[in-house]
This record gives C-alpha cells, sequence and structure tokens, in this order.
C-alpha cells in the first residue's frame, strides 16, 4: 500500500516569509484531504488563510474565532465548516479544550451536484454550523482523523467517500448561515467537471500573489489558459472577476494586519499589495462601510489587541 507523508505540526506554510510574522498565512503546500495533527486548541499569534474548506468538530471546551471582522463562539458538540481563505484566528478558548480539524480541497464543493444554495453560503464567506449532529459522530470524526494522519492512501481515500457523505448529510438535515447569503458559485455539469481543476488553480494562485503585482491575464496564463476564457469560466464560477477577487484578498490581508500589527495605515496599504493609500481606502471603505482606522480602533475596543 502507498503511504503519504504525514502532515507536520505546523500545517501553515507562509506565502510571503519576508514579511512580518503576524502576516497572515497561506496553506498552500497540500490541497488533499487532510486532518490537523493537534487535539487541543491554541490561541493563533494572528489571522491565517488556507485554500481548503476546514471542518471544526469541537470534542470538549469552548472556543472563540475571528471571523472575517466577527466573533465566533463554539461550544462543545457542536460542527462548524467554513471556507479557510476567509481570515480566520482562534482568539480565546476555554483551558484544555479540544477539537479535531478536517481539511476539505476545494474542488469537491465545486463538484457538489444541486447544491447551490450551500456552495453559495461557503463560498461566500459563511460559517455554517450544522444543525443535527449524531451520537456517534464524535467517534466517526475521530476515526477520520487518525486515518488521514496514518498516511496510508487508501484509507485516505475512503476517508474522501464518507466525508464528503457527511457534508451532503449537513445539507439535507439542516444547516445554519451566520453570514449573509447570496448568490456566489454558479451550477456546473458533468461535462464541465474538468474546469473545476482551473478554478481551484486560479484561486490558489490569486492566495498566493495578490500581494503582487499581478492582473487578470497573469491569473488566466498561471493555469495555461487564454486569459479570456479564464476570466469567463472564473465569473461563472465565482460569482465575481478575477479582479475583483484579486482586490477582495488584498482588503482580506489588510483587515488581518489592522487587527495583528502595529503597522501605519500606509504600511498596512503597501503591505497588502495596493499601489496608493488612497486607492486603499477607496476600496476598504468601499468594502467595509468604514476607514481603516475606525476599523482597527474599533476591533481593538473588543478586545483583539495585536499578537
Amino acid at each position: 500500500m502507498e503511504q503519504l507523508k504525514p502532515l507536520l505540526l505546523d500545517e501553515s506554510v507562509p506565502v510571503h516569509p519576508e514579511h512580518d510574522p503576524r502576516h497572515p498565512l497561506v496553506i498552500f503546500g497540500d490541497h488533499r484531504f487532510c486532518a490537523g495533527e493537534c487535539l487541543t486548541v491554541h490561541r493563533m499569534a494572528g489571522p491565517h488563510m488556507h485554500s481548503q474548506v476546514e471542518l471544526n468538530f469541537v470534542l470538549s471546551g469552548q472556543m472563540t474565532y475571528w471571523f472575517d471582522g466577527r466573533e465566533l463562539t463554539v461550544d462543545e458538540g457542536r460542527l462548524c465548516l467554513f471556507w479557510g481563505m476567509i481570515p480566520h484566528q482562534v482568539i480565546d478558548r476555554r483551558e484544555e479544550t479540544t477539537f479535531i480539524c478536517l481539511y476539505i480541497p476545494m474542488s469537491v464543493f465545486l463538484g457538489l451536484a444541486n447544491l447551490e444554495r450551500f456552495r453559495d453560503a461557503v463560498f461566500r464567506g459563511a460559517m455554517i454550523e450544522a444543525l443535527e449532529l449524531r451520537p456517534y459522530d464524535r467517534d466517526i470524526f475521530m476515526r477520520w482523523r487518525d486515518e488521514l494522519l496514518s498516511g496510508d492512501k487508501g484509507l485516505a481515500e475512503i476517508v474522501r467517500n464518507e466525508l464528503t457523505a457527511r457534508v451532503l448529510r449537513i445539507e439535507r438535515d439542516g444547516w445554519r448561515d451566520l453570514r449573509e447569503e447570496g448568490s456566489a458559485i454558479a451550477s456546473f455539469n458533468a461535462s464541465e467537471s474538468e474546469r473545476f481543476d482551473h478554478i481551484e488553480r486560479m484561486l490558489r494562485y490569486v492566495a498566493e500573489h495578490a500581494l503582487e503585482d499581478i492582473s487578470a491575464e497573469d491569473v488566466g496564463r498561471s493555469v495555461n489558459l487564454h486569459p479570456n476564457y479564464a476570466m469567463s469560466i472564473f465569473k461563472r464560477a465565482v460569482g465575481h472577476t478575477i479582479n475583483q477577487a484579486i482586490v477582495r484578498h488584498r482588503l482580506d490581508t489588510a483587515q488581518s494586519l489592522l487587527i495583528s500589527t502595529d503597522l501605519s495605515i500606509t504600511d498596512v496599504s503597501f503591505e497588502s499589495g495596493f499601489g496608493s493609500v488612497s486607492r486603499f481606502y477607496e476600496a476598504f471603505s468601499g468594502r467595509f462601510m468604514e476607514k481603516p482606522t475606525a476599523f482597527r480602533r474599533r476591533m481593538r475596543s473588543k478586545g483583539l489587541p495585536p499578537a
């Protein structure tokens, strides 16, 4: 049986290691089904991002996330999932809180047929909570974690099928969208499934290079597609243009830096990939309906000092 290399304890890889270590991170070295090794919940030094959809099953205690400008507390016995490209940070937890953390490739969600509303919510940036849990969920999630960490490729494929089925049950049994709803992801039929990989790779390219001087054409070329075709399938899949995705990632990064560091607003604007402070102010105020200084002041008043 072919063996997979077990994950390291620290699964986050800095895309921009030259920046402040509290700069948001993106896990981009591993996009398969995988599991976090650590069961104990720890406070995070700063917000981070990664390409997969993340599932959290809280085994004991209580943990509080900062999630895209909001605070969310998840208690024992709750199951939540969210897209990791939304900046998130564990800012508090009850002593000895434990959880199981599983990661699902984005392409799996793109391929879920007839679940448009559920996929829309996930890719729009919702924190999804399963409304119905079963007594055996705890044991099953623990088994999935152990099997993914075993390095056994055959077991990983079984977990892939079982975990995908569990996500389908979340949609069927009922779930709660903790954020706004809206149309974000278009429906694809089976004949278009080969595009999933292109879309996922383009989104990852944006995540890994948005702080650089890139264009929509660069994103298309990164997956060997004609820019016009790349922009067309990206817009259809994600619900906004490549350029909008680049700006969104830069704003997500800026939002995280405003909380996790004491960088000046000017430094935040340039570290986030904006070419000018005025353009940063305009984009930030347009999305978050407040100026960066006001946002930092408000979040600090909620007890979120720099790490």
